[in-house]
């Protein structure tokens, strides 16, 4: 028998079928017969189970799936761990170097995937959300090991020891180099479990997995997460780390109202989403608001509620009380650097011209991006205002003050967001705002988003 890599996928070869047992190989780790070519076939993830599993069989076959030259230069620089790294570092090693490190952002989680890669030995890739991350993970990797790591994406196609890939680029390419690491480390690894780019997870040999989270996945995506990187292994929330090694904070919950036209608008909205959702749950009484929402956009009614829910949400994305509160703070910390975040980049604009602020969105080019960051280093720029590009990794610079005008991603948006506002510095304590517009659905929201900091 011969197994070899094919497209993302392991095929097992010239199989002498009764060798297999009575179930002719079909109880194998995640294999299944392809009538196509005639052959066994299983994701190319299962490699390692598969292999176990055929020599305790005492099958005889020859393994041609992994093309993973030995690397020369990921042991080449010890990395300096704080405390908490080390010990999730050491919790992954004991886990079989397979796993979910969730850590607050601002604690270091890309140094922590670096340690790991260093400590390992093999080749490594390192899959992000973004580009902007794409390329902070490059410069990480720099810095820490002192050679260059390989690209996919933004334009790049080069493999190196470290290779640092973008996810959408590493589902594109997979099929072609699935085979060529050793260890597959996935950055906000709450992205997946959930989709079709899973597909890209499922595709790689790499026996060693290391996923990076700020807030770990919940429910089914936990579940997928887990059997394509690993469980959970270590976790720190937010309150862990502050004092020694996050900054102290306070949080001031501002409760606002819609004006008169503002409120009369949105409770005449608000009531078809009810009405609509009320008829669903009748049929369905243990149905999420996702389910509500997959079975809506199948009938007018249904298509009608979602656009008024979208509608509602652009009121209270940005009234008139939030307007004016937001030039109130801005003013009063005026001598601080201030973050603004909001819930879409129509919004993030509107603030960028009523309180000349400099944007940060996806509309933003590279350069201009990181002008702007290295100006609010220096505090040349007071402020900032993002929807979400500074939400996920991105190494911002020291930050006193956040200001959450508003969000659409509920705690884990949370999360990230006050961990900007995080870092340390002798003296230092962070001020979050939240402004909440009353009667909405913001007040719920605002109390799971506060209850995730100390989960």
């Amino acid at each position: 028998m011969r197994l070899v890599f094919d497209r993302g996928t392991i095929l097992l070869l010239q199989t002498e079928r009764a060798s297999l047992g009575p179930s002719c190989g079909a109880d194998l780790p995640g294999v299944l017969w392809d009538p196509r070519v005639a052959a066994l076939r299983c994701p190319a993830r299962h490699h390692g189970a598969l292999v176990a599993e055929l020599a305790r069989r005492g099958v005889r076959f020859t393994d041609e799936v992994v093309d993973e030259p030995a690397p020369a230069r990921t042991k080449a620089v010890p990395v300096d761990l704080r405390p908490y790294q080390q010990a999730a570092l050491a919790a992954w090693d004991l886990a079989g170097r397979r796993g979910v490190a969730v850590l607050p952002t601002g604690a270091g989680k890309t140094r922590l995937a670096i340690a790991a890669i260093a400590s390992s030995g093999v080749r490594a890739l390192c899959l992000v959300p973004t580009r902007v991350l794409l390329e902070q993970w490059i410069r990480s990797i720099h810095e820490l090991l002192g050679f260059p790591a390989g690209q996919l994406g933004d334009g790049e196609h080069r493999i190196e020891d470290i290779t640092v890939a973008t996810s959408e680029s590493a589902w594109r390419h997979m099929p072609r180099i699935g085979n060529q690491f050793g260890l597959l480390v996935v950055d906000e690894v709450h992205h997946f479990g959930i989709g079709t780019r899973d597909e890209a997870l499922d595709m790689c040999t790499a026996p060693l997995r290391l996923g990076l989270t700020a807030t770990k996945p919940a429910g089914r995506s936990a579940v997928r997460v887990a059997e394509l990187v690993g469980p959970t292994v270590y976790e720190l929330c937010v309150d862990d780390l502050v004092g020694e090694f996050l900054a102290p904070f306070d949080t001031v919950v501002l409760h606002l109202d819609l004006d008169l036209d503002e409120r009369t608008e949105y409770e005449s909205l608000m009531a078809t989403v009810r009405e609509a959702l009320a008829r669903f749950k009748r049929c369905a009484p243990n149905a999420s608001w996702e389910d509500f929402a997959k079975a809506a956009v199948r009938t007018d009614e249904g298509r009608r509620a979602l656009a008024a829910w979208h509608r509602a949400r652009r009121i209270i994305a940005f009234p008139s009380a939030k307007r004016a509160m937001l030039g109130t703070l801005l003013e009063r910390h005026r001598a601080c650097r201030t973050i603004v975040f909001v819930a879409d980049n129509q919004t993030a604009y509107a603030v960028s011209r009523a309180h000349f602020i400099m944007p940060l969105t996806c509309d933003i080019k590279r350069s201009e991006r990181e002008r702007a960051l290295a100006l609010f280093k220096e505090g040349k720029l007071g402020a900032l205002v993002s929807a979400q590009v500074l939400n996920e990794g991105l190494d911002v610079p020291d930050a006193e003050v956040g200001i959450i005008v508003g969000g659409s991603r509920g705690e884990r948006e949370h999360v990230q967001r006050v961990g900007r506002v995080l870092r340390p510095r002798p003296g230092k304590r962070a001020l979050v705002y939240e402004l909440v517009i009353r009667a909405s659905v913001e007040v719920k929201q605002s109390r799971k988003r506060r209850s995730a900091l100390a989960a």
